[in-house]
């Protein structure tokens, strides 16, 4: 398999650049104040900006529906395009959250780029049958 350096990269930078929260205590909190953040970021493109509205009601799913099906009968809710302020705030959350689990991977010796394979290679194999 051909490795991409982005991902080996990237963790190498925050490797070297995590200084003060190097304890894997410090990583897990910031990893889930990052989350937090990140969900805070799409929550206001909704309650304070508007440029993403939510459209949220009851699953209609009939009863004769496959798995497969569901890919196209289940919405996102989402209504609207994100402006240009709402898009760096959110890529900015994302970024952090990267960055967080990055030096968690270092910290406890794993290779991100493996993890993501990894996984990769899962959704391949077992297609819409992953998460069901």
């Amino acid at each position: 398999m051909i490795k991409n350096a982005a991902y080996d990269d990237f963790q190498r930078t925050v490797s070297e650049v995590l200084v003060c929260n190097r304890s894997v205590l410090d990583v897990l909190a910031k990893t889930q104040e990052a989350n937090a953040r990140l969900n805070r970021a799409v929550i206001k493109t909704v309650t304070s900006c508007g440029c993403l509205r939510i459209n949220a009601r009851k699953k209609e799913i009939p009863p004769d529906a496959t798995l497969a099906d569901l890919r196209h009968l289940l919405e996102s809710h989402l209504a609207g395009e994100m402006c240009g302020e709402c898009r760096e705030a959110v890529e900015n959350a994302i970024g952090r959250c990267l960055f967080y689990l990055a030096a968690l991977c270092d910290l406890l010796d794993l290779n991100l780029e493996d993890i993501v394979a990894k996984e990769q290679k899962q959704l391949r194999i077992l297609g819409i049958y992953n998460l069901a």
